[in-house]
């Protein structure tokens, strides 16, 4: 029996089954369009697709069997990292092997950690050239001397072996002598006035700067002068970090940094026309451009017989960029050790005061240096410690063949590493440990093995100027021994780094200073 109202089974109204009342027609080239956005949307993301896994195959095929990430962070890589960089982060890349791989915007890059493989990349010039990081060349000037490579670079650098003579070096140390007793004596009268411990980071780099100068362009450049180039330096030090935005547009880092090469570059180019007046109406050499200058006019010199003052200015730069911060890191944490280890700081001391006589007001000489081997001693082992240059970027010029199972692509950054190399413990026992004393020994691991200590690098990009950059942070140390009293504060970030062109204490190392009544003796 079926209770179905019959009249459920009656048939719609043909209007209804129809579809809706009203109708709008829609004209064809809109589902058209519909379609073509449709197959748009689909090729787009094939592109893209197809794309990104093309980076990741190369980046596999780059990368090979060497260790790192199996699959690299579409386009932007480690990216995060590079900003951000911590002593950490590269210690674990290092000791993921002898060699290893990552990528940053696509840049393929192979670090090489041990010191076999660092040695080999700094004297391969035919295989690889130094890059330092991407905006170097726009910050430094693409013409800049440094970037030259192969003749062109040695007959460049054979000119300039004269500016750091022992004679020319002579010259410096009494202009380095008396700037550092100058900025010491203000720390001192600051110190009075506020004696609570201050970041000597800032202060630091500012006499390191102002010595710098002094001893390139001695009395040709203006107090001013100094003065603009000083204040204006450290956008040049933010700009070279190994990651940065790379164009120079306004507001950026790299746009701020060419702004200060052009000043830097305007005073130093209108120094070295002083000079070149100065010893043409018959001066004796006061600083670096006047020995420089002297030189080129000897009838007896073979090298390159002339410098624009324009080229003379851009080699001063590249010497300040080369020394400003690694040469002001090494000096805060020589500061630092010395704090630290107070029975070193006594020792150093000791011989000061046998070296000096007890007239601690005597300029120091290249003679009296030499007559200081722990003082020598402590700055190689400071240096060795925290290094100011953990490592130096290069770029392959074609395929590099590094090891026996591996070549790194051309057009590749390969980066050595020289912190491992210099704290091996097989070459230096207890290699965190501060120990002058290892140097003092000739037939000691740490003097038998030079090639391990490569903090100034190797092969033709050797650094040109490490007498002067060792000579200086010697006697910064020394005169500040005999001067005063300095009280490191220990706070929770002494033994950190902060990576920007170089490693610096990441509280600036906090001193107390006070006057020490004993070098008046």
């Amino acid at each position: 029996m079926s209770f179905r109202d019959p009249s459920l089974s009656a048939s719609m109204p043909s209007s209804t089954s129809l579809g809706p009342l009203y109708t709008f027609p829609v004209p064809s080239f809109i589902n058209l369009s519909q379609g073509k956005s449709t197959t748009w949307l689909y090729t787009t993301a094939a592109i893209i697709a197809a794309l990104l896994i093309l980076e990741q195959s190369v980046y596999r095929y780059k990368k090979g069997h060497l260790p790192g990430a199996k699959w690299t962070i579409p386009i932007i890589g480690k990216f995060a990292e590079s900003v951000t960089p911590t002593m950490e982060g590269y210690q674990k890349q290092w000791n993921s092997g002898a060699l290893s791989a990552i990528s940053v915007f696509n840049i393929f890059i192979v670090m090489a950690s041990s010191n076999e493989y660092a040695r080999k990349i700094l004297n391969s010039p035919s295989y690889a050239e130094p890059c330092l990081v991407h905006s170097a060349k726009t910050v430094l000037r693409p013409d800049n001397w440094v970037f030259l490579n192969g003749k062109a670079h040695l007959s460049y650098r054979r000119g300039l072996n004269s500016l750091f003579t022992r004679r020319a070096l002579g010259i410096y140390i009494g202009i380095q002598d008396a700037i550092t007793r100058r900025h010491l004596n203000r720390w001192l009268e600051d110190a009075a006035k506020e004696p609570a411990p201050k970041p000597i980071m800032m202060t630091a780099r500012h006499l390191n700067m102002d010595t710098s100068l002094k001893v390139f362009c001695g009395k040709h450049i203006t107090e001013e002068a100094a003065l603009e180039i000083n204040e204006k330096y450290w956008a040049i030090t933010q700009s070279l970090e190994l990651v940065n935005f790379p164009l120079a547009i306004p507001g950026t880092k790299v746009y701020k940094a060419v702004q200060a090469r052009k000043v830097a570059l305007h005073w130093l180019e209108l120094a070295a026309h002083r000079s070149k007046i100065s010893m043409a109406n018959g001066s004796e050499p006061e600083c670096m451009l006047d020995e420089w200058v002297q030189v080129l006019a000897d009838p007896a010199y073979k090298g390159r017989r002339e410098f624009s003052d324009l080229e003379m200015a851009m080699v001063l730069f590249s010497f300040l960029f080369a020394s400003q911060d690694a040469m002001s890191s090494g000096l805060i944490y020589g500061f630092q050790h010395l704090a630290d280890h107070p029975e070193i700081l006594a020792k150093v001391r000791e011989e000061q005061e046998r070296v000096r006589q007890g007239d601690m007001e005597k300029p120091v000489t290249l003679e009296m240096l030499d007559q200081m081997p722990y003082l020598n001693a402590v700055v190689k082992e400071s240096m060795r410690v925290k290094p100011p240059v953990t490592m130096v970027p290069y770029k392959t010029l074609r395929a590099f063949p590094i090891s026996d199972d591996y070549t790194v692509p051309a057009n590749s950054m390969v980066i050595p590493s020289f912190f491992n190399s210099m704290h091996d413990p097989q070459i230096f026992p207890e290699p965190e440990e501060f120990k002058p004393e290892r140097w003092l020994d000739p037939n000691g691991s740490a003097n038998q093995n030079p090639k391990n200590y490569i903090l100034f690098g190797s092969g033709p990009h050797r650094c040109i100027g490490i007498e002067y950059a060792t000579m200086n942070i010697a006697l910064v140390l020394a005169t500040a021994a005999v001067m005063m009293d300095f009280e490191h504060e220990l706070t929770p970030l002494s033994n950190e780094v902060e990576i920007i062109a170089t490693l610096f204490p990441k509280d600036g190392c906090r001193l107390k200073l006070t006057p020490r009544m004993q070098s008046n003796n």
